[in-house]
């Protein structure tokens, strides 16, 4: 039976989403989710309990969104920087976030998309990580970006690579590759080409910068910064997202 607390949460939430613009709210919301490390550490928990915690998160945020219009979501799972961790929590961290793409594709609800330099990640990751994309390929559903061995400047880097190696193959010369080559030459390479940019930026845990996601796609981008970790991050911590972003106005550097 819900308790008076329980009542007046779903009120405030529900009050929170009938007030939000319909016309004013993101396409593209991309997340950091932070702070499951130092979630588990306040619990005297293993390090690998948080990131369950956290990758148990994940299913009901997109739902979140999905019930708000959004049509892209980015999360941000592991970073090339998490590459360099030890072994003993590395090796765990591989086998959750193989396990929730596994769980996300299993639903059929969204199209799974894994973004990142996959040839960092160790053979039996990436190819379970791509089987489970691929299962997705026909879904008409919310695209789901799934950011695993990412970060913004390897992007950037493999996004050169990739228009040179074009350029290379029909025959352009380097001269003429840097006299015509356009922001919408390189963006076209990118891990994210055919989507559009990310409206929103969201990172939890209270920690106040980019870490090198989605550098160039975030060029306009609102950012919301929240202090709750990932593993503790609310319905209403997200309506809340939303509802500043929908109050700022978006000027795109103008």
């Amino acid at each position: 039976m819900p308790t008076p607390r329980d009542l007046v949460y779903r009120a405030y939430n529900s009050s929170l989403r009938r007030h939000l613009p319909s016309d004013a709210l993101p396409r593209h919301i991309g997340v950091m989710l932070d702070g499951n490390r130092r979630w588990a550490r306040l619990r005297g928990a293993e390090t690998a309990d948080g990131h369950r915690a956290g990758a148990e998160n994940i299913v009901p945020f997109l739902g979140w969104c999905e019930e708000a219009g959004v049509e892209v979501v980015t999360l941000w799972l592991l970073s090339t920087d998490n590459l360099n961790r030890p072994a003993q929590e590395l090796e765990p961290l591989l086998a959750i976030i193989e396990g929730v793409v596994e769980q996300l594709a299993q639903t059929g609800q969204w199209r799974v998309r894994v973004v990142g330099a996959l040839d960092l990640l160790p053979g039996p990751t990436a190819d379970r990580l791509t089987g489970a994309a691929d299962r997705t390929e026909q879904v008409e559903g919310m695209v789901v970006n799934v950011a695993i061995g990412y970060g913004g400047r390897r992007e950037i880097a493999d996004a050169v690579r990739s228009l040179l190696r074009d350029a290379a193959a029909s025959g352009a010369t380097l001269e003429e590759l840097a006299a015509t080559v356009t922001v919408e030459d390189i963006a076209a390479h990118l891990y994210t080409r055919g989507l559009p940019d990310p409206d929103l930026v969201i990172r939890t845990s209270g920690e106040q910068r980019l870490g090198g996601f989605l550098l160039w796609q975030s060029a306009h981008s609102e950012f919301y910064f929240c202090e709750a970790f990932w593993p503790d991050f609310r319905k209403v911590d997200f309506l809340r997202a939303l509802r500043a972003y929908a109050e700022r106005e978006r000027r795109f550097g103008s």
